[in-house]
């Protein structure tokens, strides 16, 4: 039988979040705690609990990634579904954007909870099951970024908030690994995917950038941390 493998995802109720969810469910091995803000209207996260023969196991879990409260109590949920067992891959999924703002027109409010979301929310979360994920033999965090985070890229002055905000993230992915050389930390730019954030005019289908991202995060080793990446590997400048 093979080893089992645990998985985090948070915002695992649509687009990307709930692709890995699907996905990772298709291999017997994995464990999957899907986590998002309202499970019980997460119907098409439900509907994948509803059909696992063959499959992984799926936990759905609630979680507010802008809630200190409800980030705390994330670590009871795991603690019930792992019991003495370690978190594997905590992936950092679930991010807001606020709109297409500029460095000129930002409102604070914008600012505020765009940074709430996308890097307090992780870096709390993190800190929540850094002792799960202690536990583990792989001990990866993946905080999903963006190539708008990337001044190399040179994507211009739009989504301003959004951008700020996951060039932070990519600094708080920088600052984890260099603390922590024993984790395995990366930032990763899925590419402009067709989700409800990423709109119908994107490039890639959900599946074809999950396909590899997965790839990608169970290919990456101790030398890669603290590293950005796209969906298929490549380095990001940053």
């Amino acid at each position: 039988m093979a080893e089992k493998v645990s998985w985090l995802i948070t915002g695992a109720s649509r687009g990307i979040g709930l692709e890995l969810v699907r996905q990772l469910l298709s291999d017997p091995a994995n464990i999957v705690i899907a986590t998002c803000r309202n499970p019980s209207s997460a119907t098409a996260l439900n509907a994948l609990a509803s059909d696992l023969v063959n499959k992984g196991s799926l936990h759905i879990a609630q979680l507010d990634i802008t809630d200190e409260d409800s980030i705390q109590g994330i670590s009871s949920s795991v603690q019930d579904i792992l019991g003495d067992g370690g978190l594997d891959y905590l992936l950092n999924n679930a991010a807001i954007n606020v709109g297409d703002d500029i460095g000129f027109t930002l409102t604070s409010r914008a600012l505020e909870n765009s940074f709430r979301a996308n890097v307090t929310g992780p870096a709390l979360i993190a800190q929540a099951l850094l002792p799960f994920i202690e536990k583990s033999n792989r001990k990866l965090i993946m905080n999903m970024s963006s190539g708008l985070a990337s001044i190399g890229i040179d994507l211009g002055p739009k989504n301003a908030s959004y951008s700020i905000s996951k060039t932070a993230l990519n600094m708080l992915t920088y600052k984890q690994a260099k603390i922590r050389p024993d984790l395995i930390v990366v930032c990763v730019d899925p590419g402009w995917v067709k989700t409800d954030m990423g709109g119908q005019g994107a490039f890639l289908e959900p599946h074809e950038s999950v396909s590899q991202i997965i790839k990608v995060l169970t290919s990456r080793k101790q030398e890669h941390s603290g590293g950005f990446f796209r969906y298929d590997g490549e380095t990001v400048p940053w």
